[in-house]
């Protein structure tokens, strides 16, 4: 779940004004061509370059504000490229991505909503090295995998709507979580389009001065919470599979590389973190394992299909990922009713020192996975 993409007013400096609208800093003689130092603060985004060659490039990203931030590459029309939610004030986060030539931007999201302060970036000429085919057949298999839980979802999505539309409240329950599976899987290619995920998977405390909310959680709490079904929440269902299909539709033009993959595996694991070990995801329905599970999975498809040339570039580091993904995978299935289902416990029977230990299973997860991007660039 991403914070919406409502018009705003944004902070935008063109690369001959950049050192004086911003007052960035000056590349160093010890940074690369390929390194760019973000300093993110509660009201300036300063980069301390406006190009860079084409190919993989390095974000060393500080936050010296007072408010989690969020930092992402974007195209001119808002896609995401490559990003990193939820860097804590006074925190470092280091983001491989891999960037063709063209016209960019760099935006923090102090508070991460918005659209954020933004800085021009111009990416110039081919990248140095040709990607390894392993990686080329990881993208294209990864892009089917996201088509796939997207197809996978609608039927799902419109079995929920059905129950909705008919009044049955307890049908609906029953199809809400199911109906999520394949977004929670592939959520970081939801939200590289900028304006789909705030529309079907925002919360409450989520929304943006003036937005609707509409989506999942807001028909979750009109299940639980109201206990009741009425004509808007009829009108929200239908909206939502429109919402859905229109997901369906952009997926497979997404953009994918290598590094967005990894960089995705570690969101997902984020995702986790900040809000289904937590219970804020699912605060009403307590499904929050079913998610959990969903974005573990998403996260391990990724790893997996990078592993080939991962392994080869640090083998320590796929030895560990191996084993805290099977240490993880082990502990949510002592919640699971059997094998292969996504029949969980509700989560808020889940005491708070077994809620501890799926914490630290997924901050020792994703302490390696942040190094995956790194490990798939080339040599």
């Amino acid at each position: 779940m991403r914070a919406a993409r409502l018009p705003v007013v944004t902070v935008v400096a063109t690369a001959a004004a950049l050192t004086a609208v911003t007052g960035c800093t000056q590349k160093s003689e010890a940074d690369d061509d390929r390194t760019i130092q973000v300093t993110a603060a509660d009201s300036t985004c300063e980069t301390s370059v406006a190009s860079v060659p084409a190919g993989h490039v390095t974000l060393k990203i500080e936050n010296k504000g007072s408010k989690a931030t969020e930092v992402e590459i974007l195209f001119p029309d808002d896609r995401i490229v490559s990003e990193k939610e939820n860097i804590g004030p006074g925190t470092k986060y280091t983001l491989t991505a891999e960037v063709k030539a063209g016209d960019y931007e760099i935006a923090c999201l102090p508070g991460m909503k918005g659209h954020g302060i933004r800085q021009k970036l111009s990416v110039t000429g081919e990248a140095a090295a040709a990607r390894d085919p392993r990686l080329d057949k990881a993208v294209a298999a990864y892009r089917a995998y996201a088509e796939t839980q997207a197809d996978e979802t609608l039927p799902k999505a419109e079995a929920f709507a059905a129950a909705v539309k008919a009044g049955d409240v307890e049908a609906a329950k029953k199809a809400y979580a199911l109906s999520r599976i394949g977004w929670e899987r592939t959520e970081p290619v939801a939200e590289s389009f900028g304006d789909i995920d705030p529309k079907v998977d925002v919360r409450e405390d989520g929304l943006e001065t003036g937005q609707k909310w509409t989506g999942w959680h807001r028909l979750e709490k009109a299940l639980w919470h109201d206990g009741r079904i009425g004509a808007e929440e009829k009108a929200l269902a239908d909206q939502l599979v429109t919402d859905l299909k229109d997901w369906q539709s952009r997926v497979g033009t997404a953009e994918i590389t290598p590094t967005s993959m990894a960089n995705g595996a570690k969101e997902l694991l984020d995702e986790v973190a900040t809000g289904k070990v937590t219970g804020e995801e699912e605060r009403y329905s307590h499904t929050d394992l079913v998610d959990f599970k969903a974005n573990v999975e998403g996260a391990q498809k990724s790893y997996e299909l990078l592993k080939p040339v991962a392994q080869e570039n640090d083998k320590a580091l796929t030895a560990e990922l191996d084993a805290q993904f099977a240490e993880l995978n082990a502990l949510l299935d002592h919640y699971r009713a059997d094998s292969g289902s996504y029949v969980f416990t509700s989560y808020d029977k889940v005491g708070d020192a077994d809620r501890k230990k799926l914490s630290d299973a997924v901050n020792a997860l994703a302490e390696p996975l942040s190094k995956l991007a790194a490990a798939v660039v080339v040599k």
